[in-house]
């Protein structure tokens, strides 16, 4: 018996211990979590240059001005703790309050706004590149929510192309990302076990192709030409709205309701899966908060309540739908899950966001949990997406993943 319990210990702990970390979302009351920094434009993912100074924005819809504190952590390319302790990635400490906050102003919705800059006088630099996930507590040292951002150094050069599906069976409906990393003067041992890829669409980390392994090398080229490995679903063109002037109906916007806080009505959507492909800029899932007639929109632009409605025949397989985007970190949760209306014969949600320009998206997750982000939008190979390459790089006998390269390219120069 105590054979056995040790047995359940020693195999059952490093699995607990290793297990991979996923992003914890925040409760209803935090809203429009942004990272920002010179070269971040607001609502993107955060990819950041190493010693680059950055901030954590987000808003609490209370009126009691919380107390926040937040924790960094340094994490491998697979998102398990690294082995690096604080002191060797962190000059300085964390675990601190958040000191910097304000209140909303002349706005139905109250709120305040937190911003906690890095560096700061208690954390004064992150030393290390890789994969980092701050965390943020309450007064009661509850987790509220986590993020992850990424640190790089621009050790190798790295090159992306996005080409059309090379399977013919999906040429109308996939896209495919072609890599080439040039190491310059950086000496790679192995890479096909020291290197790993890290593919990104649109700044979603969940749909992220990871684990690609070098194809071939050429002289000092680490070459990608994958015809399925590299391959993502194209999808359509996000749907758009914006509601700067909080008062009058915008771009989007069918009418507006005045009641605790503003209520916008969107115009009905309906499914586009079925349809021809039409060209619609967009800014690729992110947002931007934005108000007409103020000086700081941090603290001034107001929240109000958007109402979603899709006009699709119900759903009887069990599958459900929902609406993400960069706004709600592409989550899938009951906040952001439509319901079907059966006397307006179409889905719906309403949920508070704050004033500005907002993409987004309807996605269905079938009985088995599996996303289906073209189901209602469709696939399309003309559609323009934006691609993130990270390339980390662990040489052997080291203890963490660094993160030696970034490379980025749009699908709207898509080629054969």
């Amino acid at each position: 018996m105590k054979f056995s319990t040790l047995f359940l210990f020693v195999f059952c702990f490093p699995l607990f211990l290793f297990a991979q970390e996923e992003e914890i979302n925040p409760p209803d009351y935090i809203k429009t979590i942004t990272f920002k920094s010179r070269n971040t434009q607001q609502g993107e993912l955060p990819v950041l240059r190493l010693n680059e100074p950055f901030s954590l924005e987000f808003d609490a819809l209370l009126a009691t001005e919380p107390d926040f504190y937040y924790t960094i952590e340094h994490y491998n390319y697979d998102w398990t703790k690294s082995n690096l302790v604080k002191m060797e990635y962190m000059k300085g400490f964390d675990d601190y309050r958040i000191v910097d906050y304000y209140n909303s102003y002349n706005a139905y919705q109250l709120y305040s706004h937190y911003k906690l800059q890095i560096p700061n006088a208690q954390t004064r630099a992150l030393t290390k590149t890789g994969n980092y996930i701050i965390s943020i507590f309450n007064d009661d040292r509850e987790l509220v929510f986590t993020r992850k951002f990424m640190i790089y150094e621009q050790k190798v050069g790295v090159g992306v192309a996005v080409k059309r599906s090379r399977d013919v069976r999906f040429i109308a409906e996939k896209q495919t990302v072609d890599i080439e990393i040039n190491t310059n003067s950086l000496i790679i041992n192995n890479p096909l076990q020291t290197i790993n890829t890290l593919i990104i669409q649109n700044n979603n980390l969940h749909t992220a192709i990871k684990h690609v392994k070098p194809q071939y090398t050429l002289g000092k080229e680490l070459v990608y030409r994958y015809t399925n490995e590299t391959a993502f679903w194209a999808g359509n063109e996000y749907r758009f709205f914006e509601n700067k002037d909080i008062r009058a109906a915008n771009v989007g916007v069918q009418f507006i309701d005045l009641k605790d806080i503003y209520h916008n009505y969107l115009f009905i959507n309906s499914e586009r899966a079925s349809r021809p492909y039409t060209y619609n800029p967009d800014i690729n899932g992110n947002f931007l908060v934005t108000a007409i007639d103020v000086e700081d929109v941090s603290i001034e632009a107001d929240y109000t309540m958007m109402h979603f409605a899709l006009a699709h025949p119900e759903f009887t397989d069990g599958s459900k739908v929902y609406i993400y985007g960069n706004f709600n970190n592409y989550a899938l949760e009951e906040m952001n899950r439509m319901v079907f209306n059966r006397d307006e014969n179409f889905y719906q949600t309403a949920f508070k966001l704050k004033q500005g320009f907002y993409n987004y998206k309807y996605v269905v997750v079938d009985p088995k949990g599996n996303l289906e982000e073209g189901r209602i939008s469709g696939n399309f190979w003309q559609t323009e997406n934006n691609y993130k390459v990270l390339v980390y790089y662990r040489n052997l006998g080291a203890r963490y993943d660094e993160l030696i390269g970034f490379g980025e390219a749009s699908s709207v120069d898509i080629s054969n």
